[in-house]
């Protein structure tokens, strides 16, 4: 039972980019392409999304803990380190060479898109090498 918001939650993601047309990686592109034929409509759903997740914010920053769990779970560092620079800087090249994310991807990757199902499979490949390169080199 704990696990049904989560599901619910992604499910309503997953709609969103679905009906917003982002996971369409020419979409994607097309937003990424200032100084071509560029489509604003990215802007648009980001807009919306972050005015949905404000709203929520400042709702739940009144509460005094969580609904579904005993304590807030926030991140703690707010330092800049090379990691997550070549990170960001990764995901950004992998976003604007596949017009793929994440959440995009794996919603593609569901609807047993061809292209989508590449890009995860690469993705999850990356996500084990860095597991592996993280453990076995020395600290």
């Amino acid at each position: 039972m704990k696990l049904v918001p989560s599901f619910v939650s992604g499910a309503l993601f997953g709609a969103g980019l679905l009906l917003s047309g982002m996971t369409r990686p020419d979409k994607v592109i097309a937003f990424l392409d200032i100084f071509g034929d560029w489509d604003p409509s990215l802007a648009a759903v980001m807009g919306g999304a972050i005015g949905v997740h404000l709203f929520a914010y400042l709702l739940v920053k009144r509460m005094p803990h969580p609904v579904m769990t005993e304590r807030w779970s926030l991140p703690s560092r707010r330092d800049i380190d090379p990691r997550l620079v070549v990170g960001a800087v990764l995901f950004g090249v992998g976003w604007g060479l596949a017009g793929y994310c994440p959440g995009p991807a794996l919603t593609s990757t569901a609807a047993g898109a061809g292209p989508a199902l590449l890009f995860t499979g690469s993705m999850l490949a990356g996500m084990g090498l860095h597991r592996a390169w993280t453990r076995l080199r020395p600290a």
